[in-house]
């Protein structure tokens, strides 16, 4: 089975791995968002952690549609504090941002991964990454998250999204980072519409470059409002579908607010998977 070199942190990739979302910004689109509380944002990450997760993902500037974009001070301010206390916990620990300042800030603080919704187009994130060990995903988005769900359009969504994947696999593998850190995201929902969003769900395998592992992150995001009727609040539901639908279509990374509730519905998937066949 194929292994996520993460840091410190050799992951096995033959069931999907729950990532935990931990969400430092004011602002989240989710209504999960522990804006400074440290104390808060630090018991929410041990009850993740508690809960089944096997990856913590830290981020502290809102990436939802239409948001400003944060100070870099601002956002380091955010994630030290809880980083620190997370990275002895003996979990990877990854770190949502596309600035490698904090990147590199992170990584020396011992982040496992990095998480890049930009795919480390920004000037130096490539080489940040290539010169440490961690893990990173890397993101489609069209657009950037102030306007980019102002009438997203596609001539292929499928097709584009693959062939961006595929630059940027290139591109990390030129700059000496080996497939075994290397995670990729189609990025649902950003510079997406709900057609396009279900058409990368579809063919989801078809987005991938060279069977890399793919993460999905739809926990609450509003293609499920549209779909459900139901406000960000009332989505687990159609949360927890949406990671077993991706489970089953190969995803390998499960990027979630609701650890407990995926686990059960992965451990429910895996043993009618391993009774297939029992008399």
């Amino acid at each position: 089975m194929p292994e996520l070199h993460c840091g410190r942190f050799l992951l096995a990739l033959d069931r999907p791995l729950i990532m935990g979302i931990v969400n430092l910004t004011p602002d989240s689109f989710s209504g999960d968002g522990l804006g400074s509380d440290v104390d808060r944002a630090l018991r929410h990450a041990r009850n993740q952690l508690d809960s089944g997760a096997d990856i913590l993902d830290i981020g502290a500037e809102s990436s939802r549609p239409g948001a400003i974009p944060t100070p870099e001070g601002e956002e380091w301010r955010r994630l030290l504090p809880v980083l620190r206390e997370m990275i002895g916990w003996g979990v990877p620990v990854s770190v949502d941002t596309y600035k490698p300042a904090v990147m590199r800030a992170a990584l020396a603080e011992g982040a496992a991964m990095i998480n890049d919704i930009s795919a480390l187009r920004h000037p130096d994130a490539m080489a940040t990454v290539a010169a440490s060990d961690c893990a990173v995903c890397l993101m489609h988005m069209q657009g950037e998250p102030g306007t980019m769900q102002n009438a997203p359009e596609y001539g292929d969504v499928v097709r584009e999204v693959h062939q961006f994947l595929a630059a940027r696999v290139a591109a990390a593998r030129a700059a000496g980072i080996d497939d075994g850190r290397l995670v990729l995201d189609p990025g649902f929902g950003f510079g997406k519409n709900l057609q396009h969003n279900l058409a990368l769900f579809r063919e989801l395998t078809a987005t991938g470059v060279d069977r890399l592992p793919m993460l999905v992150g739809v926990s609450r995001k509003s293609m499920l409002g549209t779909i459900t009727g139901r406000p960000v609040e009332r989505r687990l539901a159609a949360s927890i579908a949406a990671a077993t639908l991706a489970a089953l279509k190969g995803a390998k990374i499960l990027r979630v607010h609701d650890v407990a509730e995926t686990r059960d519905a992965l451990a429910v998937l895996a043993a009618i998977d391993e009774g297939v066949g029992d008399e």
